[in-house]
């Protein structure tokens, strides 16, 4: 238990670095003529909280999907270690998996290049 809550807290500290890294990025003002426009603050407004969203959701995605692959080609290979007759089958279902996290992760890229792009 101790070694998931030295993990917890260096997950955390991570994410609080990431997030202090991209603030300035985020906050960059772009020289323009004449901001007395209402429709160009909004843009801005809304690339920005696009650019987060966007950060945010490929990030769990690829965090979650690179977790999901760790832990399942893990037991994987335990299987296999314990009944190494089994290894075809194991292998097969093994990647079929890693296909269906693989999927999940490229739908989420589909949908940040939605969010960027059209919204």
């Amino acid at each position: 238990m101790n070694e998931f809550v030295k993990k917890l807290w260096m997950l955390g500290l991570v994410l609080l670095l990431a997030a202090a890294l991209a603030v300035p990025a985020l906050a960059a003002e772009e020289e323009t003529g004449a901001p007395n426009a209402q429709e160009e603050v909004q843009g801005e407004d809304a690339s920005g909280g696009k650019g987060l969203a966007s950060a945010v959701a490929i990030g769990l995605a690829a965090l979650g999907g690179g977790l999901g692959m760790g832990i399942a080609t893990g037991k994987a290979v335990e299987s296999i270690g314990r009944q190494p007759e089994a290894e075809s089958k194991i292998r097969t279902m093994l990647m079929l998996g890693l296909v269906f996290i693989e999927t999940a992760i490229i739908y989420a890229l589909l949908v940040v290049i939605l969010i960027i792009f059209v919204l």
